[in-house]
């Protein structure tokens, strides 16, 4: 248990093994389509295990463009009210092999919508890589290529997840389980 911001947080996933699991990644993503690969982090939660996947595929001898895409599904509400394009790419896809990066899996309908997107410009193949996978959530038949964990119902903050902007520092993913 952790406190920060007066907060008692619960590690879900710790540093340790989020970071095992991203050189697990890598590895599986090399196998799959990587000709001339362009890497999209969605903005702005997957920004840190962008940046840490990203490094593992170099580690590994893959040396992908990165590109950063920012898609709003939520407004000021929590409840979608659909997915709008805040900051698109600035790279060509077509003919390229795409690796979408986002922290989370839920809904599946900012994924599908980047996905869609990428396919509609001529990318030759699309993959998905999230950290997180929550399944019973899911509202669109989507599936992602390459998850780092499933993860429980409940909301989770830290490795660049965040409430209300705050907790995105953190180097594990955790639960706010009450004050502290």
């Amino acid at each position: 248990m952790h406190v920060v911001r007066g907060k008692n947080i619960e590690v879900l996933f710790s540093t340790e093994e989020i970071a095992r699991r991203n050189e697990e990644l890598a590895l599986e993503i090399a196998k799959g389509p990587a000709e001339d690969l362009l890497v999209i982090a969605i903005l702005k939660g997957s920004f840190v295990f962008a940046a840490d996947l990203i490094r593992a595929l170099h580690k590994i001898g893959l040396a992908p463009e990165v590109e950063f895409m920012t898609l709003s599904s939520y407004g000021t509400g929590t409840v979608s009210r659909g997915v709008r394009l805040v900051k698109d790419i600035d790279s060509v896809v077509e003919g390229r092999d795409v690796l979408l990066i986002d922290d989370i899996l839920e809904s599946g309908r900012t994924l599908r919508f980047a996905r869609n997107l990428m396919l509609e410009r001529g990318a030759a193949n699309v993959s998905i890589a999230v950290l997180l996978d929550k399944q019973n959530k899911r509202e669109e038949v989507l599936e992602a290529d390459y998850a780092g964990f499933h993860c429980p119902d409940r909301f989770v903050v830290g490795y660049g997840m965040d409430v209300a902007y705050a907790f995105r520092e953190l180097p594990f993913v955790g639960v706010i389980t009450g004050d502290a």
